[in-house]
């Protein structure tokens, strides 16, 4: 008989508050609230907590308290890694990010689900599905990422979008739902915004 935790990372329906989980859970939340409690002076401590928490870091990452997970053991960032103030990661499932990711400001990344039916949803079955984030990946701010999503390498995600579904590499894509707006090209590489000149 699997257990809750075997259920959970195979994305099949779990209870939650089962003696393990809770117990991983508790001990996230402990660490959490030690990296979001150090003054900001403190990078070098806040580093070591993510690398404890997290299931894999880069060399290089940083991330502005607060910060909340569920595990952090089902975390992976790359190199170069960078999330704004406020960010959410319900890690119940994977949730692997690569090298050079740009997190803007109340971003959500959700791995985690409940039923659409009340009867099973009221007996306190979950789901979760991981996400995937490519490299070079920019996401603005107060985006919500949902379960079973990826989004791929280069792609920029506006701000305030709510992403159901993949995102190609390469493109543009914005609004709730999320959709792809257009294709990055090598003329982008001669405008910041809106096609505004480089000095």
């Amino acid at each position: 008989m699997p257990s809750e935790k075997e259920n959970m990372l195979s994305g099949k329906l779990y209870k939650s508050f089962g003696e393990e989980l809770t117990a991983e859970r508790q001990c996230a939340k402990e660490l959490v609230f030690d990296f979001n409690g150090l003054r900001p002076a403190d990078t070098i401590a806040r580093h070591e907590i993510i690398k404890k928490l997290f299931g894999k870091t880069g060399n290089t990452f940083f991330i502005e308290p607060p910060f909340r997970c569920d595990y952090g053991y089902n975390i992976e960032i790359g190199e170069n890694f960078y999330a704004n103030y406020n960010c959410i990661i319900l890690d119940c499932a994977k949730v692997m990010i690569g090298n050079n990711v740009f997190i803007g400001p109340n971003v959500s990344i959700f791995t985690a689900g409940h039923p659409i039916h009340a009867a099973i949803r009221n007996q306190e079955l979950e789901y979760a599905f991981p996400i995937t984030i490519g490299n070079n990946v920019w996401i603005g701010g107060n985006t919500v990422i949902n379960p079973d999503v990826s989004l791929g390498d280069n792609s920029v995600i506006g701000s305030g979008s709510v992403v159901t579904k993949n995102i190609p590499a390469n493109t543009i894509a914005a609004g709730n739902p999320c959709r792809v707006l257009r294709q990055i090209t090598e003329e982008d590489r001669l405008y910041y915004f809106k096609k505004i000149p480089l000095e």
